[in-house]
C-alpha cells in the first residue's frame, strides 16, 4: 500500500476474524500515544471518545463521526500500558489493540490488531475501514485532523476493492 501504512492482513478462525496492520510513523511515541489513547486525540482520526477511562477495566464509548448517527459502541479497556499498549474491546468492533514501539528517536512502529466475529464481507469492510482510518491518523499526526463533514465512501470503496482482489 504505502511505506507508512502497510497492507492489512487477515486470517479467519471459525467465525473470528483477525486483522493486522503495521504502521511506520515519523512521530515520537508520545505523539502517537496521544492520538490513539486519549479522548483529545481520537476524534482527529477515528471517533469521539464520549466516555474514556484510561486504565485497565475502564469504560470506553466511541461515537463515529462520519455521519452514522447510530454508530456508538461501548466496552472496556482490556489492556493498558501507557506509551506501549492501549486495547479497547467494544461491541461490534471487538478487540482493538494498539501496540507502540519506538523506532529511533522520533519515529514509532504501531502494530494494530482487531479481532471480531463476522463473515468474510465484514472482514473486507473492516480491512478497508481501518486502512482509511489509518490514513486519517497519518494526517492527524501531521496536524491535519479529519474534517468529518468531508467524509464520503469513495476512498473506502476503493480500498475495499483492493482488499477483495487480494
Amino acid at each position: 500500500m504505502t511505506e507508512t501504512i502497510g497492507q492489512g492482513t487477515s486470517r479467519t478462525e471459525g467465525t473470528t476474524q483477525h486483522l493486522h496492520y503495521e504502521l511506520r510513523l515519523p512521530h515520537p511515541v508520545e505523539n502517537v500515544w496521544a492520538a490513539v489513547a486519549t479522548p483529545e486525540g481520537l476524534p482527529g482520526w477515528l471517533a469521539a471518545a464520549d466516555v474514556f477511562e484510561p486504565r485497565l477495566g475502564g469504560a470506553v464509548t466511541l461515537r463515529w463521526l462520519n455521519g452514522e448517527a447510530d454508530a456508538v459502541h461501548s466496552g472496556h479497556i482490556t489492556a493498558w500500558d501507557p506509551d506501549v499498549v492501549a486495547e479497547y474491546t467494544i461491541d461490534l468492533h471487538g478487540r482493538c489493540r494498539f501496540h507502540l514501539e519506538p523506532a529511533g528517536a522520533s519515529a514509532t512502529t504501531l502494530r494494530f490488531t482487531n479481532e471480531f466475529d463476522g463473515d468474510d464481507a465484514l472482514r473486507l469492510d473492516c480491512l478497508a475501514g481501518w486502512h482509511q482510518h489509518f490514513e486519517f491518523l497519518v494526517d492527524a499526526l501531521a496536524d491535519r485532523p479529519k474534517d468529518w463533514s468531508t467524509w464520503h465512501l469513495d476512498r473506502w470503496r476503493q480500498l475495499r476493492e483492493t482488499y477483495a482482489a487480494d
